[in-house]
């Protein structure tokens, strides 16, 4: 498990450069245009963290199938932190407002795994559900299940990975969208 904020811990074993490489390639995933354009995410603040959650969560969940992966995994979530962190105050959010903030990226960040956990485990319908409410705010059922094939294909795409790739960011998220994903 992923514990956040968690100072007290003995410092980060993986390399700062990967952690920087795998995140650097999650934020640009997430950034993909297709995603807003084509899949009817919102274009908004709410939306592009949604869709960062989304594939840090794929990546995690590979992750906890690679021995020697949980301290890359906790680089990974703490870099996430740190950005959220960043980015909230270049927004001007006040020092005061940050914390209760962050615990809500938090709350957010494990409300989500949660959900597409169980979700993925019900099949492609189930996971269109979850993507709908947490990404699409309850609307678009069709881009909800196109998101939903993605993330298979996604996930199906990191399990074939090199678990050496892995640990090095020497892979590739797949494509937004091609043929292969419609449901």
């Amino acid at each position: 498990m992923v514990w956040p904020f968690n100072h007290f811990r003995k410092p980060r074993q993986a390399p700062r450069g990967t952690i920087e490489a795998i995140y650097g390639m999650i934020v640009t995933q997430a950034r993909e245009p297709m995603f807003y354009r084509g899949l009817g995410v919102p274009d908004t603040v709410n939306g592009r963290f949604d869709l960062l959650l989304l594939h840090l969560w794929l990546l995690l969940r590979r992750l906890r199938t690679v021995q020697g992966a949980t301290e890359l995994s906790q680089a990974l979530f703490d870099r996430f932190c740190e950005d959220m962190d960043d980015n909230l105050r270049e927004m001007g959010i006040g020092d005061q407002t940050v914390p209760k903030r962050m615990r809500a990226f938090g709350e957010a960040f494990y409300g989500r795994v949660q959900a597409y956990d169980q979700a993925i485990e019900g099949g492609s319908e189930a996971l269109a559900a979850a993507i709908c409410k947490n990404i699409l705010n309850g609307t678009g059922l069709d881009q909800a299940q196109l998101l939903a094939a993605y993330a298979g294909a996604t996930e199906a795409d990191l399990g074939r990975t090199d678990e050496t790739a892995l640990l090095r960011a020497s892979f590739r998220f797949p494509p937004a969208l091609t043929k292969d994903i419609t449901p």
